[in-house]
């Protein structure tokens, strides 16, 4: 099934509402905007999302993807964003997005 331009409209909403020093996972998002997968939030996040904190998407994890690793862990920690050991702490920092 086709992403909508109104699904997209949503992830980008639910993104821009996560607070400096919060994250959420892809699957989070994927859960609040209607979708099906995590994969395409993936997909919107790497096609539409420079305008976004990007940053504070993250996998369930806790690990950046590696070409973000440095960059992505750097932004958060300036959050205040409970990192260990190149993992950030999901159950601590994660933010609770309305379904």
């Amino acid at each position: 099934m086709a992403t909508t331009d109104a699904q997209i409209e949503r992830v980008r909403e639910l993104v821009a509402s996560v607070p400096a020093g919060s994250v959420v996972t892809y699957g989070d998002l994927a859960a609040a905007a209607g979708l099906s997968s995590a994969r395409t939030v993936g997909w919107i996040m790497r096609t539409d999302s420079a305008d976004l904190p990007w940053h504070r998407v993250i996998g369930a994890s806790g690990r950046p993807a590696p070409h973000l690793t440095n960059s992505q862990l750097a932004k958060l920690d300036a959050e205040g964003v409970p990192i260990n050991d190149g993992r950030v702490d999901v159950r601590r920092a994660r933010f609770a997005l309305p379904e």
